[in-house]
């Protein structure tokens, strides 16, 4: 064998196991680093939940409120209609001339 491969042949031993066996987790640890992101996760789709709930029940509201305006509004032109209807009228028998009672 060659002088330099039988120096260099541990060395590459040692690399080669350094990496073979340091990079790898054990399932237990990668959960357990895990958890806790976990946990804020769930936490976070509650609150998300509970605020799509609120969302959605606001949007109910505002939605009734709306079409409730819009049948006011509805109303509030027919009696604009109506009063100036009468107001016509009484500016009409205003411009008559009067006739003296016997």
């Amino acid at each position: 064998m060659l002088p330099w491969v039988t120096k260099i042949a541990p060395a590459l031993v040692i690399m080669v196991g350094a990496l073979g066996l340091g990079g790898c987790a054990t399932k237990g640890y990668v959960r357990e680093q895990i958890a806790p992101v976990s946990q804020r996760v769930d936490a976070l789709e509650a609150r998300l939940q509970e605020t799509d709930g609120t969302a959605k029940s606001a949007l109910s509201t505002a939605q009734a409120a709306a079409g409730q305006a819009q049948n006011n509004g509805q109303r509030i032109d027919q009696l604009n209609a109506r009063v100036d209807n009468i107001d016509q009228r009484l500016q009409a028998q205003e411009r008559k001339p009067k006739r003296p009672r016997n």
